[in-house]
């Protein structure tokens, strides 16, 4: 045997791995090949190391132990059966060399990637799996580092903790594996369809940099949840803001990779153009009182609905204000819910316009989104809503007789503001429009210390309302007295004092 493959995502390398891999390479006198998978992700909780402290602590733990290796990165794909096949033709093409079962012994201690392996005839070397009982595999270990468990040091060998510990990794990965928020592959709901996200944001941008751009301070000026930088491209172009630091953040994978690709690409001028892959949930990004403007567009929503609602939002708005300069910005627009949201109100809505099956179905989520989004879009207004009180995450609490619903206003415009997202049905549903109302925020940055500026307002879309809501529903009080359609958005100019 001339090698032995070890595939894997490496993300810590214990002490056992060293004695097991250094008694195959003097058996065989073999060459180890690292095939390094997800080597394209990190910053999610299945990857929370990047690829190239990875490699790093392998090339280091390969010196340490005397190890001949070859480390060969092998970017994430969807799951296929052939994934060996796929991994063995990747080091072809990184290192020309090609591995057979003639000449290769592979190390896995997963059993069905290791199965993929001996379907092609390699030998199988189990690693962990092979001892009785079996040693801590490698996840297990970073585990216990995420959970603040110190003996994950005396475990791992020194080529990671010497890694770790120049690099700053340990808290890293501590807030990464325990983000409340953010899924294992690095985004906030695993049904969004993020190529139509970027171009609502890129067909949007141009609207809210006209309502901020009057507002920003120049310095550093922050777009968190930046999404693709469509935004920041724009404040780019902005002769003011050539000497300012314009810095995105971004949560979501899909998104950051685009703004580092944008950004190779030369679409920002200004070199000071910078992008974290954070969740300011996770704790500070930036140093405390050293950004002047913060904007945040459609963003505030998501924290309450996928964190935990208001408790996440005012730790959000706290992160904010202390990274905010005395005298700073922080300009946020986005949904808004009604005032007197618990108000109970009847809704009327069409039945005319679709299908009207015998009730909601419950097993949209195991099926392909565009199967969902024909489904929905084929119901009637009347019939959406029953499948709506199924798929929302929040509940909606209702009385319905025929085609009026009564039910609180809040949970009437979460229905009517959502009902048209067929494409993005189950993602949507997850999400809250109407949490707060104007009067709600008012007093949260109160409470952490934001001065409201006079700029900021509420509003309606009043195009929703005239093409979306008003021809298939009515709403009136419980008397039947016709209601208003109430706000949907909000602008909040809020300000940290000059004194504090």
């Amino acid at each position: 045997m001339r090698y032995v493959l070890f595939p894997g995502r490496h993300h810590l390398l214990t002490r056992f791995q060293a004695d097991r891999l250094v008694a195959l390479a003097a058996r065989h006198g073999a060459t180890i090949v690292w095939a390094v998978t997800s080597a394209n992700h990190d910053n999610t909780r299945r990857n929370p190391v990047p690829y190239h402290r990875r490699e790093a602590a392998i090339e280091r733990f390969s010196a340490v132990t005397g190890l001949r290796s070859v480390v060969v990165p092998v970017f994430d794909a969807a799951p296929t059966p052939r994934f060996a096949e796929v991994t063995l033709k990747n080091i072809t093409a990184a290192t020309g060399i090609e591995l057979t079962p003639h000449d290769t012994v592979v190390a896995c201690s997963t059993p069905d990637v290791a199965a993929m392996y001996e379907r092609l005839g390699f030998a199988i070397d189990p690693v962990e799996a092979g001892q009785e009982p079996a040693a801590e595999r490698p996840w297990d270990v970073l585990l216990r580092l995420a959970a603040g468990d110190e003996t994950w040091r005396e475990l791992a060998h020194p080529a990671t903790v010497d890694v770790f510990d120049r690099y700053r990794l340990v808290e890293t990965v501590r807030t990464v594996v325990n983000d409340p928020v953010v899924g294992d592959e690095g985004g906030l709901t695993a049904t969004r369809d993020y190529r139509a996200y970027v171009e609502a944001f890129a067909d949007s941008a141009a609207r809210k940099w006209a309502v901020a751009r009057e507002h920003v301070q120049p310095g550093r000026v922050v777009d968190i949840g930046c999404g693709a930088g469509a935004v920041l491209e724009l404040a780019d172009r902005e002769p003011a803001l050539r000497e300012s630091d314009l810095i995105g953040v971004e949560v979501a994978r899909h998104l950051f990779d685009e703004c580092v690709h944008r950004k190779a690409q030369g679409v920002f001028a200004n070199p000071n153009v910078f992008f974290y892959r954070r969740n300011v949930l996770g704790g500070a990004v930036f140093p405390a009182r050293s950004i002047n403007t913060t904007l945040t567009f459609a963003l505030t929503h998501e924290i309450w609905s996928y964190g935990d609602q208001e408790k996440s939002l005012r730790a959000f708005a706290q992160a904010i204000y202390e990274h905010t300069a005395p005298g700073g910005v922080w300009i946020n627009s986005d949904v808004c819910g009604p005032d007197d949201r618990d108000r109970q109100v009847l809704l009327r809505l069409e039945h005319g316009d679709g299908a009207n099956p015998g009730g909601p179905r419950h097993d949209l989520a195991r099926l392909p989104s565009a199967q969902v989004a024909e489904y929905v879009a084929g119901l009637s207004t009347r019939a959406r809503f029953d499948q709506f009180t199924v798929d929302f995450a929040f509940g909606v609490p209702h009385t319905a007789q025929g085609d009026t619903v009564r039910l609180a206003l809040g949970d009437a415009m979460d229905y009517l503001t959502r009902k048209d997202y067929h494409a993005s049905w189950l993602s949507e549903t997850r999400e809250q429009f109407c949490g707060l109302a104007y009067a709600d925020w008012r007093r949260l940055l109160d409470d952490v210390g934001f001065e409201l500026d006079p700029a900021s307002r509420t509003s309606r879309n009043d195009w929703i309302v005239a093409n979306r809501i008003a021809p298939v529903a009515t709403l009136t009080d419980l008397d039947g007295t016709p209601l208003d359609w109430p706000v949907t958005h909000l602008l909040l100019v809020a300000r940290r004092p000059l004194n504090s």
